[in-house]
């Protein structure tokens, strides 16, 4: 073959592996959650070298490990992470105390391991923890401030069940008893230029509802609008879930606070026939892999904010609760792949 066809097609074959190699959904940063409620799960420095090996570019952990963090020096890997729900209230009340997480669990990492978030509070909305967010998170950030800290954002992590009317997502808005609470938190967020993180979850809405909801909508599979909410349009219920958020922030004058996706996935086991490898793959293929177009990456309310998620989750665990929450792992404890989802090139 003469040699500038073969320069061309490979300057093509290039040209395609970017192409197809193009984020979904998921923005600028796709993250994997990684737990540890299981027994028989990969070494923190064997943990680090997957995420690594697949190209993963974020890592939240729902508590600090510092084996984990120690392994996770000079990986490049941006890093979330928080205190146990539990702590939040001495956060809140104690401002010495928000000075010691921070000596802790930041400064001693602070030059080489890549933390870009700290979350206040995973899913304690409503509840009773949820009056002493807004002060544990000014707390901490007046404690990474007189710490030298910099680039850090720190924020919550809400469920959709902080949210009331969400169908169609232009008329969500948050629950009554959250209004007050959230208003503030969000001029904190406004303040720092910290994103508010959200739980998505199409499959336990879908699973609860079968009947209404298609799998199709769920799972990314459909090509056409499903949900048409004035002049916008909703192919899968992820986005549609994003831009309730979205609305709702909008009805407490914080349109400028950017919706972050903290954890989203589907699992592959235990409730059948929703669960499966298909439908598990054609959902986080939907959020981020190869082969979707990047038209995807915004959602309909926010078509010029790209929409940053972390997948749940990296492993299956084997000490979590009944056999759906063990099987949303993306690899085997072995390493194995459960489905094949990352391209390992860039």
């Amino acid at each position: 073959m003469d040699s500038k066809l073969i320069r061309f097609a490979v300057v093509i074959m290039l040209l395609s592996i970017q192409i197809f190699c193009t984020a979904g959904v998921a923005g600028d940063i796709t993250g994997v959650c990684y737990g540890r409620n299981g027994n028989n799960l990969p070494t923190p420095a064997d943990t680090v070298a997957l995420y690594k090996s697949n190209n993963i570019d974020a890592i939240r952990m729902y508590e600090p490990f510092a084996d984990m963090l120690e392994a996770l020096r000079g990986s490049g890997l941006l890093v979330a992470f928080g205190p146990r729900n539990e702590d939040i209230q001495s956060l809140a009340h104690d401002p010495a105390a928000a000075t010691n997480f921070v000596s802790t669990w930041i400064t001693p990492y602070q030059n080489n391991v890549a933390i870009k978030w700290i979350t206040i509070g995973n899913e304690v909305f409503p509840g009773e923890i949820a009056q002493f967010v807004a002060a544990a998170i000014k707390n901490v950030n007046v404690a990474l401030t007189n710490s030298g800290v910099t680039g850090i954002s720190v924020t919550t992590v809400l469920a959709m069940t902080a949210l009331t009317n969400t169908y169609p997502p232009s008329a969500a808005t948050f629950l009554p008893d959250l209004t007050e609470i959230m208003t503030e938190i969000t001029s904190i967020l406004s303040e720092t230029n910290s994103p508010l993180m959200t739980n998505i979850y199409p499959y336990f809405a879908y699973a609860s509802d079968p009947y209404h909801i298609s799998l199709d909508y769920a799972s990314f599979k459909s090509n056409t609008p499903v949900v048409i909410d004035g002049d916008l349009y909703y192919n899968n219920m992820f986005e549609a879930m994003v831009d309730g958020f979205n609305a709702a922030l909008e009805k407490i004058n914080a349109a400028n606070v950017v919706v972050m996706v903290a954890e989203t996935g589907w699992p592959t086991e235990g409730n059948p026939p929703h669960t499966s490898v298909d439908n598990a793959k054609a959902y986080n293929m939907g959020i981020r892999t190869c082969g979707r177009s990047a038209e995807r990456k915004r959602t309909p309310r926010r078509q010029n904010t790209p929409v940053d998620v972390f997948l749940f989750a990296m492993f299956k665990e084997n000490q979590k609760d009944g056999p759906v929450e063990q099987s949303f792992g993306i690899f085997a404890p072995d390493m194995t792949p459960v489905y094949d989802l990352f391209c390992k090139w860039r």
